[in-house]
């Protein structure tokens, strides 16, 4: 471990020692630090000062973000047993400070959309921003957990919040309903993995990624199923964050009831969140049962792309919330591709995953920018229909150009050169791998999504519904910080789409230790 450290010695136990990194723990612990502090301030500050907590929010965020740069060597580990130095709780490498960049950017972006939400809706603020900066924590925690223990809470600490985030709109029966749908399911899902952990604990003897993974090699062989069991079980939970198939059914009414800010959030953070842990206990604690979960994974990534994207191949431009259930089918859709390297991973190298990691980046810019222009557009027209972005670039032309840029980008069509190489890579490593069929599947799923996506794009430059409904629109301002989303991740794709070498460098390189 580099860097200078705070080590702690237990009087108790004299033979333990843990040595704490706070620079390499400073992204989880300011975001964290900033939650306490604006619960504690919504309890003194006036109603007309409450904005200033979402700007507070906004202020922590992009400070935990810049923290990510003196880590950018990724050497940085922390919490180690003092009889196995390698095995450690926390690890700052590449994959770890990648991923936070994503979720915290993510977060980021989100806050931004929430500054305007939570004042017109009149959601409470304290709590409102308490929870979305203990989620975005748990969230940054999860990539550099290398214990199962703390994967685990890492992923009820990203998940709780998010539960009341999504019930925010008091007095909303779709709001309420779909919270209830997410908590049931997302507990049921839990409890599932921790069954799993207790299992494989129960054959390695260990929590440690490194240590279980050299244990399983040598199981006894009355322990063998309990093993495999314990493997199968624990990846339920990181399945259903990420909307696999068959655990998806959750997304539509959540996305719907959620504020359209969350929505955003739990299609790019929670999924980010989801498949750091798949790729953590498959890849690093798991590969000596590859032949279980690869296949597993295989035949999840295909049901995933195909089901998501035929379900948003059926919705209806005029049927209300349409746009936002094209944006969550399309997410399950999206899930399935990200699938395909983590699978690869089982019949070739580890580093297979690169794929995921670029294919995310691709995905939580273009996305969460398309929310971004969804709520702009919602806030003259609020039935979320796919009919109501007819005719949008005569009315606003900027976000309409942003938005086709989007949906361009995650069909993988020019200019969406972005989106174009992460497919390519994602492909590649399927044909790589020797998942020939996996390959075909997801060349006709991309196929599939190339509709809905340019029916969507062709209806944007179309001639508007209405003259005076336009004009009226035409005259109402986009608030800043809204606009100043759509900004931030229209240059991100943009500057991604000028130099998709970057994505290759992620999607070609290591990013564990060897």
């Amino acid at each position: 471990m580099t860097g200078q450290a705070l080590t702690v010695l237990s009087a108790d136990s004299p033979g333990l020692v843990q040595s704490v990194d706070w620079l390499a723990l400073a992204p989880v612990v300011i975001t964290a630090a900033v939650a306490l502090a604006v619960l504690i301030a919504d309890l003194f500050v006036p109603e007309r000062a409450k904005p200033a907590l979402g700007w507070i929010s906004v202020a922590g965020l992009a400070t935990a973000t810049a923290t990510l740069l003196p880590l950018r060597a990724g050497d940085r580990t922390t919490f180690c047993l003092t009889g196995d130095p390698a095995a450690c709780s926390y690890t700052a490498d590449h994959f770890a400070l990648v991923i936070q960049f994503l979720v915290l950017a993510g977060a980021l972006v989100t806050a931004l959309l929430s500054v305007t939400a939570v004042r017109d809706t009149r959601m409470p603020a304290g709590e409102y921003w308490f929870l979305l900066l203990s989620s975005a924590a748990g969230a940054a925690l999860l990539p550099a957990s290398r214990d199962l223990a703390t994967l685990i809470v890492a992923l009820e600490v990203a998940s709780l919040p998010a539960f009341a985030l999504v019930g925010m709109r008091r007095g909303d029966r779709l709001s309420s309903e779909a919270a209830l749908k997410f908590f049931l399911s997302s507990v049921a899902a839990t409890a599932v993995s921790l069954m799993g952990v207790s299992f494989v604990y129960a054959a390695t003897g260990s929590l440690h990624l490194s240590q279980v993974a050299d244990r399983l090699q040598h199981v006894p062989g009355q322990l063998d199923t309990l093993a495999m069991a314990g493997v199968a079980l624990t990846l339920v939970g990181f399945a259903f964050k990420t909307a696999a198939v068959p655990f998806h059914f959750w997304v539509p009414d959540t996305y719907v009831g959620a504020p359209l800010p969350i929505a955003g959030y739990l299609s790019v953070i929670g999924k980010a969140v989801g498949f750091t842990g798949l790729i953590l206990v498959t890849v690093i604690a798991f590969p000596a049962y590859s032949e279980v979960w690869g296949p597993a994974l295989a035949v999840l990534a295909a049901l995933t792309m195909t089901l998501g994207n035929s379900a948003a191949l059926r919705q209806s431009a005029d049927r209300p919330n349409s746009a936002v259930r094209l944006l969550a089918w399309s997410s399950v859709g999206q899930a399935g591709y990200l699938l395909v390297p983590i699978a690869a991973a089982a019949y070739s190298d580890r580093d297979q995953i690169g794929s995921t990691v670029a294919y995310a980046l691709m995905y939580a810019a273009v996305n969460l920018g398309a929310f971004a222009v969804a709520a702009l557009v919602a806030r003259t027209k609020p039935l979320h229909r796919i009919s109501d972005y007819r005719g949008l670039y005569a009315e606003r032309p900027l976000a309409a150009l942003s938005l086709a840029f989007f949906l361009l980008c995650l069909a993988g069509l020019p200019p969406g050169i972005i989106g174009l190489f992460a497919k390519v890579t994602v492909f590649r490593s399927a044909v790589d791998a020797g998942l020939g069929w996996l390959a075909v599947v997801m060349a006709v799923n991309v196929v599939v999504a190339l509709y809905y996506y340019l029916r969507w794009t062709a209806l944007l430059f179309r001639t508007p519904g209405g003259a005076a409904e336009g004009a009226a629109e035409t005259r109402t301002a986009a608030p800043w910080p809204v606009t100043a989303a759509i900004v931030l991740t229209a240059v991100t794709a943009l500057v991604l789409s000028g130099a998709p070498q970057l994505v290759l460098r992620v999607a070609s390189g290591s990013l564990f230790p060897q």
